[in-house]
């Protein structure tokens, strides 16, 4: 997102939709008659036994996941929703030559054309890889970062938690094709199966490219990967931003981590450092003697497989098919792959995001929705405010510093202000192996490019289309997409009371991130840095104990429990969030009671609300990834959040023997 660029067809395009703003969205439905499904509420169960069900029992029963689907909830009913007003858009640019867009969606839809060159594209690159030895290896995990193949030592441009004005690059551990080191390393009967499919998929994408004794070479790699999962951080560790802050020179980094030359990593893209930030260093050096001692052919063999794995979507079926088979149907348990022109439309999105974005928002994002969400937004902000006021662990010196972080808060909402320039990125409609390989390149270079530049405090990390939001530390900033901004998360013709329950949490939420337990070491600077008295301190890590032993207690799946250390953040936020969005709601009755509507007060509206943002049914497979990848919670743990208020209880007043029920000085409060 360099400088404004708007081309020609891009500017007809946006003069075409822009009037039909309002009418575009005007008719979407408010869920049942003031924004809640009712119909979807299981009232046969007691709201203090089980409350997402409750909330969302009849909708779990009696709702599928598309066979194209690891999950299905709210999230992806707004996804779909998503990618079919891009494909209106993309169906309309497809045949205009002048479209990057269009282009970028044509070369993926045509089929044919892919199915006809097989593996032609990508073969100059696997000849590459054949011919590379031991000291030229380095150089080719460089190039291969550049082309977007997962490689040992992923790296970015971030800025310095510590220099917040200043961009540097950031090293973190990887050289692992499955999702976690415990995919290595567990014993279980689920996860030897799971390496025994690993094992297949290796050797099936060797074959793919034309290897002999491709079961014996897979093995090979799967005991290279083993060795280097055992000196992996774990997700609790590495998600801690003082442990993960350890600033590297160069020199230092090649003395710590001996085995492997990262010169050619930190030269690449045109930019040159010798300073960077290594998140897990043993890990990191562990890594890299692994590679020193490997032989080439085991190096060869896995950036063989990376690159297929990488680019399949851009060849034949075959290889793609193959590939989701292993990623999508045993990890995720997807059983088909979604339609061409889904996968069409998410690589357009990918490839040139801001030359589809800019006439999303203008046909399905009007300034009515960003208007009132703005006033939801200070709202909350002021709820927020006024409860770092009243917490009883914190002193007060403390509590000025939190105001002056949440008064420099910068919220974006929709959409950016500038858009990415795409000059020199050639898209052509007859070669979507190429668009793909050029448009990583294209993307790396913009990344390092940032090096030696101001902080571009104006840029998203997300796209217009996408169904999120998320909190910047170091831009001290929250963000929330266009397309998040519908029911049921936000409705302007909702009731007040699912709004704030909805969106109101979702905006508390990310507000709270910035006061969680990893945010919390940010100042109102985005500085990593403590502004926390030492008793401050030690009473946040005591409440954060309690959110813990929780969650910890929580067992989705007989054996399998909830990693409350590693979801805490999240968890934080969603007590934090609610509890703000509460007040923001109360306040914003102006001293009126809330009306009763369909029996249930203004408080039961808003509980519910919340509970049915998280409606998700999620296939088993991709409910164990979850559990030891994701640091959120199961959607089902995330409503019964609520447990822990005590204005739920007076709304719903469950029976002192429920399951959720906890006594007074057993809920948690923090924020």
């Amino acid at each position: 997102m360099m400088e404004v660029f708007v081309n020609k067809i891009l500017l007809a395009a946006l003069a075409a939709v822009s009037f039909s703003a309002v009418s575009a969205v005007s008719h979407a439905q408010t869920y049942g008659s003031f924004g809640l499904d009712t119909a979807g509420m299981d009232r046969s169960v007691k709201p203090g036994d089980d409350f997402y069900r409750f909330a969302n029992g009849t909708w779990e029963k009696t709702t599928e996941i598309p066979a194209d689907r690891s999950n299905y909830g709210m999230f992806t009913v707004l996804d779909d929703l998503s990618k079919e007003r891009t494909k209106s858009i993309l169906d309309e640019l497809k045949g205009n030559p002048q479209s990057l867009a269009g282009r970028s969606y044509a070369s993926y839809l045509d089929q044919p054309a892919v199915e006809a060159k097989g593996l032609a594209p990508i073969q100059p690159w696997l000849a590459e890889v054949r011919k590379v030895e031991k000291a030229g290896y380095p150089a080719l995990v460089a190039k291969a970062q550049q082309a977007g193949i997962r490689t040992p030592f992923p790296n970015y441009v971030n800025q310095d938690d510590k220099d917040p004005e200043t961009y540097i690059v950031n090293m973190m551990q990887g050289g692992l094709g499955m999702p976690d080191r415990d995919y290595y390393l567990l014993d279980s009967e689920k996860m030897q199966k799971t390496r025994a499919a690993y094992l297949k998929h290796l050797a099936t994408m060797l074959e793919f490219a034309g290897e002999k004794n491709a079961p014996a070479r897979a093995k090979a790699i799967v005991d290279f990967e083993t060795a280097i999962a055992k000196d992996h951080w774990n997700r609790v560790d590495s998600r801690d931003a003082d442990k993960t802050y350890n600033k590297r020179t160069l020199a230092e980094l090649q003395k710590e981590a001996a085995g492997f030359d990262f010169q050619p990593l930190l030269t690449a893209g045109g930019k040159t450092t010798q300073t960077l930030l290594v998140a897990q260093p043993s890990a990191v050096a562990a890594t890299a003697r692994a590679i020193g001692a490997a032989p080439i052919g085991v190096l060869r063999d896995q950036m063989i497989v990376r690159s297929l794995e990488a680019y399949a979507d851009y060849l034949p079926d075959a290889v793609a098919n193959a590939n989701f088979a292993f990623y999508g149907t045993e990890l995720q348990g997807t059983p088909e792959r979604q339609e061409r022109w889904k996968r069409a439309v998410d690589f357009t999105v990918g490839a040139v995001p801001d030359d589809v974005s800019q006439v999303y928002v203008a046909r399905y994002f009007p300034p009515e929705t960003k208007a009132a969400m703005d006033e939801l937004v200070k709202n909350v902000l002021a709820a927020m405010g006024r409860r770092i006021d009243g917490l009883p662990w914190m002193a007060a010196e403390t509590k000025a510093k939190a105001q002056t972080k949440l008064q420099s808060f910068t919220t974006k909402i929709g959409y950016p202000d500038r858009w990415k320039d795409y000059a020199g990125l050639e898209i052509r409609a007859d070669d979507l192996f190429g668009n793909a390989w050029r448009s990583n390149q294209f993307d790396f270079a913009y990344d390092r490019g940032k090096l030696g530049t101001p902080v571009r405090r104006w840029e998203w990390f997300m796209t217009p289309m996408t169904i999120n939001a998320y909190a910047n530390f170091g831009m001290n900033e929250i963000v929330f997409p266009a397309a998040i901004l519908q029911p049921p998360f936000f409705d302007p013709k909702a009731d007040p009371a699912i709004n704030y329950g909805a969106i109101g949490a979702v905006i508390g939420h990310e507000i709270s991130h910035h006061f969680d337990d990893q945010g919390s070491k940010y100042d109102a600077t985005g500085k990593l840095t403590t502004w926390w008295t030492e008793q401050d301190l030690a009473n946040f890590k005591a409440l954060g104990e309690k959110l813990v032993k929780q969650y910890d207690a929580y067992e989705p799946m007989p054996g399998e429990h909830v990693k409350g250390a590693l979801t805490l953040g999240e968890n934080i936020g969603d007590l934090a969030g609610l509890a703000v969005a509460l007040d923001a709601y109360h306040a914003s009755l102006g001293g009126k009671p809330a009306p009763v509507l369909d029996g249930l007060t203004g408080d039961q509206r808003f509980f519910l609300g919340w509970a049915q943002a998280w409606r998700r049914n999620v296939r088993e497979a991709a409910a164990r990834q979850r559990l030891l990848t994701d640091p959120h919670a199961p959607d089902q743990y995330r409503a019964d959040i609520v447990r822990n208020f005590d204005q739920w209880y007076e709304a719903f007043k469950p029976a002192a023997d429920g399951k959720l029920v906890l006594k007074p000085d057993e809920r948690v409060k923090i924020w």
